[in-house]
């Protein structure tokens, strides 16, 4: 293999008395990263419009930071004992200094770094959003990937319940733009401040102590480590046990109490429901006070749509000032099921298709297309030749509301055939020129 480069190294190990037939074997998208094909892409982009749309109502702007950080400020932010460090990042050290990197396995640690870098907070407290791609090294599983999408939106220097109540409406008014209001509830909690969870971690190890025969081997571990975490297990065996353990909710100081106990009027006085859960506890150390979620029974074991909390002791943990902050992340891949599992997305599809035949039909075909897009719908003609019966089958599989159809009797007429697929309707002609009037334009115009 001397001499050989790395990349053709790996291809040839595929089939050494064959290398060219290693060459030429089907590469595939890396295990847990998953490409995004157009028809699925049209609900990401639905996602991704509707959400940016809520958040600039609520004042919130995008920031973007990297998706490589030097790997101590995820040790530091997220907790050098937490299941994310030890086992899920990727890290990797830089060949020309030596320096450990790490793709981004959550974006809030990014997000406090920036701010504490460029002093963003010098003038007044920011509300920002970020969205893109993050990576942890976990089995893959239906909605829980190795390379994941979030929207991640911050509230940055804001102390009172009131952004913490506040972000809550603001998801529920986007679960209602989305359609999925049913389908999503909220549950909160409280894990107070440093001092009370000190208190607490001590009674839990305590509690599981007595109970240790009955822990599984992940308990175990967190026992020793993060015992909160055991909270979250799963494993009806030990349901029972988890159940009788003492509750954070029952340590808190009163300004802790104060603050949940504000959170849930205001969110009462927005008429929004929720259930305190006070075994959640969230998966990161740098929470405190305020944890929500959002969830679902229908997508299994990954029912956790977005979930976030309060973090104010995070800028100071990262070198900051002491400022408060509260934020959350939407898992986009786990929407996108929700929007697959409640509903057929339409707006992919085209509002005409443009069936013809014959040179001047094309041109005609070309020109009508564009009055059309003129208007603000989405059109496509035909392309690849073929007879009417075959364009058609194209026309109707694309789920275009209309077939705008072309020939040479129309073409020298100047006319269009218009023929609906989606209704019921007798095809008619009509002059090209008049399509737009007649057709009307999209709704997000017209309104």
């Amino acid at each position: 293999m001397s001499g050989t480069t790395p990349a053709a190294a790996a291809t040839m190990e595929a089939d050494p008395e064959n290398p060219r037939a290693a060459r030429t074997a089907s590469l595939r998208a890396v295990r847990g990263m998953n490409d995004v094909l157009p028809d699925e892409a049209a609900l990401w982009e639905r996602l991704e419009d509707t959400t940016r749309d809520v958040l600039r109502r609520y004042g919130y702007r995008n920031l973007r930071v990297p998706i490589v950080e030097q790997t101590p400020l995820f040790v530091r932010a997220i907790g050098e004992v937490t299941d994310v460090v030890e086992h899920e990042m990727y890290t990797f050290e830089d060949r020309l200094n030596g320096e450990s990197l790490t793709l981004r396995p959550e974006a809030t640690a990014g997000i406090v770094r920036a701010a504490i870098e460029h002093n963003l907070l010098y003038e007044r407290p920011q509300r920002v959003w970020l969205a893109g791609a993050m990576f942890r090294h976990e089995r893959p599983q239906k909605g829980r990937y190795r390379q994941f999408h979030q929207f991640d939106v911050e509230a940055l220097g804001y102390a009172g319940p009131d952004v913490d109540a506040e972000q809550m409406v603001m998801l529920a008014r986007l679960w209602r733009e989305l359609g999925l209001s049913e389908g999503i509830r909220l549950e909160i909690n409280s894990i107070g401040d440093p001092a009370e969870r000190r208190a607490h971690r001590a009674a839990l190890v305590d509690h599981f102590t007595r109970h240790l025969d009955a822990l599984d081997t992940d308990s175990r571990r967190r026992l020793a480590t993060n015992p909160l975490r055991i909270l979250d297990s799963k494993n009806p065996a030990m349901q029972e046990i988890i159940a009788a353990a003492p509750r954070l909710a029952d340590r808190l100081e009163p300004p802790s109490r104060a603050h949940f106990e504000g959170l849930q009027r205001l969110l009462r006085d927005h008429g929004l429901a929720f259930t305190i859960n006070a075994r959640l506890v969230r998966g990161l150390d740098y929470y405190n006070r305020t944890v929500f979620e959002w969830v679902t029974d229908r997508l299994g074991a990954q029912g956790t749509v977005t979930g976030g909390g309060r973090y104010d002791g995070l800028f100071e943990q990262l070198g900051g000032r002491p400022t408060p902050a509260c934020g959350f992340a939407i898992g986009i891949e786990r929407m996108i099921l929700l929007l697959q599992d409640s509903q057929r997305d339409d707006r992919a599809a085209p509002f005409a298709y443009l069936v013809h035949a014959g040179d001047a039909a094309a041109a005609l075909a070309s020109r009508v297309a564009e009055t059309l897009r003129d208007a603000g719908h989405a059109v496509v003609v035909h392309a690849g030749g073929g007879s009417f019966k075959t364009q058609m089958k194209r026309a109707d599989a694309s789920g275009a509301r209309f077939a705008l159809i072309i020939g040479d009797v129309e073409a020298a007429a100047g006319t269009v055939a218009v023929k609906p697929l989606r209704e019921p309707g007798a095809q008619i002609a009509m002059p090209a020129s008049d399509l737009v009037a007649r057709l009307g334009v999209p709704a997000a115009q017209s309104s």
